[in-house]
């Protein structure tokens, strides 16, 4: 009986390990997103009414990769906007495409 739990288990948990690895991140999906989720507050927390220019500021918060997944995971937590991992990792692709060009 234990036996079959731990392969069960270990059979879970590689299957999810590999959903995760195999996961390619869709800019498109990324930005369907923004413009639903993320663009109007941006617009408004600029006050410029455009919400493009809060990435492209001088004095913008993301400096690197890892900041801007982890601003835009503070978004989604934040503002709950129900966004699945592989939401934020199109999310953060379609930034990173678009304005920050981050390697």
């Amino acid at each position: 009986m234990l036996k079959k739990i731990i392969l069960k288990t270990s059979f879970a948990l590689a299957t999810g390990l590999l959903c995760q690895v195999s996961y390619a991140a869709e800019v498109n999906n990324g930005k369907t997103l923004h413009q639903a989720k993320c663009y109007q507050c941006h617009a408004e927390k600029s006050g410029l009414g455009n919400g493009d220019l809060i990435y492209t500021r001088s004095d913008r918060k993301v400096k690197d990769a890892n900041r801007l997944k982890s601003m835009v995971s503070m978004c989604n937590t934040q503002l709950r906007l129900d966004l699945f991992p592989e939401d934020e990792a199109d999310l953060v692709a379609y930034l990173n495409q678009q304005f920050y060009k981050f390697k």
